[in-house]
Parts: structure tokens; sequence; C-alpha cells
């Protein structure tokens, strides 16, 4: 009987598609089947709240390949193709239709998907969530009609699409239930100037405040009612207040779960045979010494190679540092290593925060554990060294903008 040495992944994603490249540029010359619910072939998720929100990028610049990549390299690339089951015992996949698959090895790059929000009058007509281009597309046809839009959570999806809002000229109210946006991820410090940065461009940002009910009329919004009794007049609401994993199908298949699927540093399941990637797997990182899992573009891009390596039976283990980006308005930002809500006992500032071009940096017992660069750039690369060296620095000389980044590694030579 000849043995079976078919690779499916679940999740027609980017980290879906990055990994049968990985697979293929690693030398693998076995069946690599992707399977992907949507009809889209898969693209990039930052581009729908950027530049292709904001009409700045065409649509063939969202995908991951073109069309005939597929073929090309020999990946059957099966669209409309939900997963409704995994068998880990028996090595396969069930289809929706009720087809069956069997693999050798699986990786599962089911992503997540956008938390609903529990108020009555989230169902009508007008309440926009962003995670599809299919989502995009509407959110584009809803600014070219509306003139009024609430954007209800002040993350990275809220304030982006706030952003495209008001550069097509709307007027934006955003609902936040912390004290400032971005508070649980950037801080009070950092958090300020991104508040700052929307009301400067127009923005009504009204910082904790709970959402009672979104209204309507006739099966269509028309606003939203805050727990104050304050009401909001919109054309249409956008809600970003989170994502959550997409880990059912690895549950329901008996695998360790854990705010995602929980992998270890070759990104493998609890089960030999089964690897996650991206935005679904909680993998243990190295550096950190700790499970993380990251929603970011970053790691859909780099965690595939390394889950392709390690099914080849290579000994490898994803080790890069969490990095994110952002464009809003005329601030371009980015984000580079790993920090736990509270879990730095200072920030450090380079630059000049009331032009918004700076560093921040936070620390804890002295060591840097994030850097994020805002209109500052080619600096990333220094910034993963601060971060990863895990040495102490002097936070006067960080904060200089005359000692550089490099520099502050070097380490005085013994007198001694």
């Amino acid at each position: 009987m000849a043995v079976n040495t078919a690779i499916v992944i679940v999740g027609a994603s980017l980290a879906g598609a990055k990994a049968a490249q990985a697979l293929r540029e690693e030398g693998c010359d076995s069946p690599i089947v992707l399977l992907g619910e949507e009809s889209e072939r898969p693209y990039e998720r930052p581009p729908l709240s950027k530049g292709y929100l904001l009409g700045k990028d065409e649509r063939d610049k969202v995908y991951v390949h073109p069309p005939q990549w597929y073929a090309e390299h020999d990946v059957d690339l099966q669209l409309g193709a939900p997963v409704t089951g995994v068998d880990p015992a028996g090595h396969e996949v069930t289809l929706a239709d009720g087809s069956r698959l069997s693999y050798a090895k699986l990786l599962l790059t089911t992503g997540s998907s956008p938390r609903r929000l529990p108020v009555p009058g989230a169902d009508l007509d007008g309440v926009l969530y962003l995670r599809r281009l299919a989502d995009s597309d509407r959110i584009k046809e809803t600014f070219e009609s509306a003139s009024r839009v609430a954007v209800i959570g002040a993350g990275w999806i809220g304030l982006e699409t706030a952003a495209a809002a008001r550069a097509a000229g709307l007027q934006v109210t955003v609902l936040e239930a912390s004290e400032l946006p971005l508070l649980r991820v950037l801080g009070r410090e950092v958090s300020q100037i991104f508040a700052d940065l929307h009301t400067d461009h127009g923005v009504d940002l009204r910082p904790g405040v709970q959402v009672a009910e979104i209204t309507g009329a006739d099966g269509r919004v028309n606003g939203v009612l805050l727990a104050d009794g304050n009401r909001v007049d919109a054309d249409a609401v956008i809600v970003g207040v989170g994502i959550t994993p997409n880990s059912g199908l690895a549950e329901a298949a008996g695998l360790e779960i854990d705010n995602g699927i929980r992998v270890d540093a070759q990104l493998r399941s609890s089960h030999p045979d089964i690897y996650a990637a991206g935005d679904v797997a909680n993998a243990f990182h190295p550096l950190l010494g700790k499970h993380i899992r990251v929603e970011h573009w970053a790691n859909a891009l780099n965690q595939p190679k390394t889950a392709a390596q390690a099914m080849l039976g290579q000994d490898v283990a994803y080790d890069r540092m969490p990095y994110f980006f952002t464009d809003q308005y005329d601030l371009g930002m980015e984000y580079t290593g790993y920090v736990e809500p509270g879990g730095y006992d200072r920030v450090v500032l380079r630059g000049r925060t009331d032009t918004r071009e700076f560093i921040a940096f936070w620390l804890a017992g002295g060591r840097v554990l994030a850097g994020m660069n805002v209109n500052v750039w080619d600096i990333t690369d220094s910034i993963r060294a601060l971060v990863t060296s895990g040495h102490p620095v002097d936070p006067a000389r960080l904060a200089d903008p005359d000692v550089p980044l490099n520099g502050l590694l070097d380490r005085p030579r013994s007198t001694g």
C-alpha cells in the first residue's frame, strides 16, 4: 500500500498560502491541498483597513499570489470548500459536501473572526464588521453613500477605519469603553498621542462610554444609543471590538486549546502530525519563555515557513519578535516586541511627540521589551536587536537622539 504523503492546509489565508509556498521552496514534492471556505483566493488583510479601503491600492494588490501560481506550483487550491471536521486518528479532514481528504501532515491556518456586539439592534442593516475582502468592499460602498458613521471600538481596526472614513469626507464618531484608544496595548503615555491624532483630524472621540443599543428604522441603522442616555446619529456603524481565534475545528478534534490552538515552538499541536500558524496559533516563544498568540500580519507572513520546515522534519523554532504597523492620516508606525498589559515599569520617548516623529520604548527592569517608531524609518532592525539582546540599557542614553540605537548595546570594557 502506498504511503500517504499529502499535506493538507485548512485555511486559504495569507498563512495558508505562505505555507504552501514555503513547502515548495523547501523542496517538498508531496501533494499539497489548500482548502478555503471563501470564494476568493488567498489575500492579505492589512490593505483591507489601509490602502485598499482608502482607495490607494488596486484590488489585485491584496492577493498573496497571482491566480496561476497555484497550478504552476502544483498546489491544489480548493475555494468554497469549508472543512467541517478533523479526524486526527484517521488522518482525515471532512468537507462540508461530505467528501474526505487524507493527510500525512495537517496545518491549520483558520485565522480568527470578529467579536460580535451583544446589544439590541446589532443585526440591523448597516452594522458592519471588517475581516474579509467583501467586508472592505461593503465599507467602501458605504463611504460613498453615507455622511455620518459611528465606529465602536478604538483598537487598530477601529482607528484605521475611522481615518479612512475621515479621508472620505464623513463625519466620524468613535465610541470606546476605555479611557483612551489602545490603552490596553500601548499604555497611557502613548495612547494619548493616538487620541490627539484623531481629534486633530476632526473625529468626535468619546472614551469611557458603553453602547446600550444600535437604533434603526425599517431594518436600517440610524444611530447608537449609549448607556448614559446620549444618542449618536449614524448612517452606518462599524464595529471593531476584537477578534476570536477560529479554533473550533481543533477543539472538536480533541487538540489542546488555550486562547487558540496551543502549539510548541515548532508550531506543532498536541497531535504530532497537526500544526497551526497565524492568528489561531498560541505558540511557545523561545525568547520570551511563554506561549503567546499574536493577531498581526507578520505572524501570518513568517510563521508558515517554520511550520513548513517542521512538517518536513527540520529542527526549527519560531523565535521572531512580534511586529505590526499602522497607517493613519499622516502617521505611520511600526511596533516591534511584546509587552503584556501592565507588564512594563517605564516608557522612554526619543524624539518629538508634538510633531509625531519619535520612538517609544517600553522597559521593565532596565530591559527594552518593545519599541515603536512613529514617522521614523529604517530602524526596525536596531529596535529588534535591543529587544532580543535582553541587556539593560541606560534610559537617558535611550532617550537621546544623538546616541545611535546600536551603540546602546556596547558594553564598557573592564579596566580590571
